[in-house]
């Protein structure tokens, strides 16, 4: 669903404070956020321990982990900011897209301290908040925009004109550009998740030691693929071992890394040329990473596009980007019922 495009902003009173709950994947993250930007506490309980022995997320462990440290969280958050229950105005929770049991652990508390607390109850969308994230870090940021998302299981461009307005311009074809990055990284031993370890080993290693390809595809598409790349790396260490050739995991990562980065890059930088937007912004989890984030930097530099992309804390999934962008829903008069379910799949834009 889209909005239409004049529909306007209508704030609450000064000193609205929205709690938000992500509880999508793998973090337990609870944050109170003053007037849809101004963060009070931002706290995140991790879950990567548990699952980096597994070598990814596993969705069952992931549900009762978020059981046992959700209340705990939330009490955190609340200590951290300095207000208590009475306080809040407004509960905004993630329901959707993500593991289902996992977002199901979030809505149900979201929805019962709503109820309990008689405030409004607002469900967001993940990829939307992964891109408020940067209203968060810049406060004078307004729309239009265009937004490269890029994590574990998402690579979007999307155009957002205004508030709760949202075009899908390029999405991922398979693997999200994170989610290459987690296989690789397993594939060279280096552990879960996978972009660090990468973004590590890469700053050892010569980008231009090996050559894989780079998946652009129509000149005039923005669609992205990562699972040809995938197999090209996961094909040259099959080929390197069959052949008793000892691998250099800090050029194979460089060289991996870099051919990622290049089609993000380039992919962007074309759409927002098309489209006549002078704002980029780069979220989510693989926007931690840094040759990512100098290239496209570098990037909109030579074009004359201004930047931005939001500190390390608010590219990983965290409830800060939650509230605030439950915060400018309910400004667009937007209500979840009690009726609000988690979501393993749905559209950006779409309310409930």
């Amino acid at each position: 669903m889209h909005l239409a495009k004049d529909k306007r902003l209508i704030y609450p009173p000064k000193g609205w404070i929205t709690l938000g709950i992500e509880t999508s994947c793998d973090e337990t993250a609870v944050s109170l956020v003053q007037d849809g930007r101004k963060v009070l506490s931002n706290m995140i309980a991790s879950q990567i321990p548990e699952h980096r022995k597994f070598g990814g997320v596993v969705p069952e462990v992931a549900s009762r982990y978020h059981l046992e440290c959700i209340h705990q969280v939330v009490e955190e958050a609340l200590t951290k900011s300095g207000k208590t229950l009475k306080d809040i105005h407004q509960i905004a929770v993630t329901y959707g897209p993500g593991l289902v049991g996992a977002l199901l652990v979030g809505v149900a508390y979201g929805k019962a301290m709503a109820y309990a607390l008689e405030v409004p109850l607002n469900g967001v969308h993940h990829i939307e908040g992964h891109l408020q994230a940067n209203f968060i870090q810049y406060p004078e940021l307004e729309p239009p925009l265009l937004a490269l998302i890029v994590s574990g299981g998402h690579t979007h461009l999307i155009k957002m004109e205004t508030y709760g307005h949202y075009e899908i311009l390029g999405k991922t074809r398979d693997d999200a550009a994170g989610e290459a990055f987690d296989k690789i990284s397993r594939a060279l031993g280096l552990g879960y998740p996978g972009g660090p370890f990468i973004d590590e080993q890469a700053q050892k290693g010569n980008p231009e030691a090996i050559l894989f390809p780079r998946a652009l595809m129509e000149e005039d598409h923005y669609d992205f693929s990562f699972s040809g790349l995938k197999s090209a790396v996961l094909n040259y260490l099959n080929s390197c071992r069959m052949k008793n050739i000892e691998v250099s995991i800090p050029d194979v990562a460089a060289s991996f890394q870099k051919a990622v980065v290049d089609v993000l890059v380039k992919k962007t930088m074309a759409c927002a040329k098309d489209q006549g937007l002078s704002q980029i912004l780069l979220s989510g989890g693989v926007a931690a990473n840094s040759l990512l984030r100098n290239s496209l930097q570098e990037a909109c530099k030579l074009q004359g596009k201004t930047f931005y992309v939001p500190e390390m804390s608010l590219c990983t999934d965290n409830a800060a980007m939650i509230a605030c962008a439950g915060y400018h829903d309910y400004c667009l008069g937007y209500r979840s019922g009690w009726d609000l379910n988690a979501k393993a799949s749905i559209p950006i834009g779409e309310r409930r």
